[in-house]
């Protein structure tokens, strides 16, 4: 499968969450990006080293910037449970914006076309580093990396799309 690109409309997808009165909530994608601008990064695992240390901290630090600039919502999907999520983002206290979202077995990664394999690495299939930026389910900006490589999906890069 193609990956996702420029001018696609996002599949529709679970991804599962646990919200501001920690319940866990299991939404469909365009339920949460339909009539709306919305930032969808990936990142290949929670806790992991560029993950945990400047890609999410990234898109915090820049989330009243981005929403000045109209995005309505900030999701971090990873390959990762949604308890392994929450725990994850209980690790960024001034966290106000962004919302840690799991696809647990890869299914919407899948869909997007964005998997990476890191069974050598002992990690099974992941999601490649990406930043998608949305506009009523189209994409506008598409910033897929390669390999592990951190150089077009910061929050900085969709700021510069918007």
């Amino acid at each position: 499968m193609a990956p996702i690109a420029v001018g696609d409309v996002i599949p529709d997808g679970n991804l599962a969450f646990f919200d501001e009165n920690d319940q866990l909530q299991k939404v469909s994608v365009h339920s949460l990006a339909a009539g709306k601008k919305v930032v969808l990064f990936g990142v290949p695992g929670a806790f992991t080293p560029t993950c945990s240390m400047q890609h999410v901290p990234g898109f915090i630090e820049k989330a009243d910037e981005l929403k000045s600039k109209g995005v309505d919502e900030i999701l971090c999907l990873s390959v990762n449970d949604p308890f392994v999520m929450k725990a994850w983002a209980k690790t960024y206290p001034a966290n106000e914006h962004v919302k840690f979202v799991g696809d647990g077995s890869a299914e919407y990664t899948h869909k997007l076309g964005l998997e990476l394999d890191l069974k050598d690495k002992g990690l099974g299939i992941r999601s490649r580093r990406f930043a998608l930026l949305v506009d009523n389910l189209k994409v506008t900006a598409a910033n897929v990396e390669s390999g592990g490589e951190f150089t077009v999906s910061s929050a900085a890069d969709i700021l510069k799309a918007l």
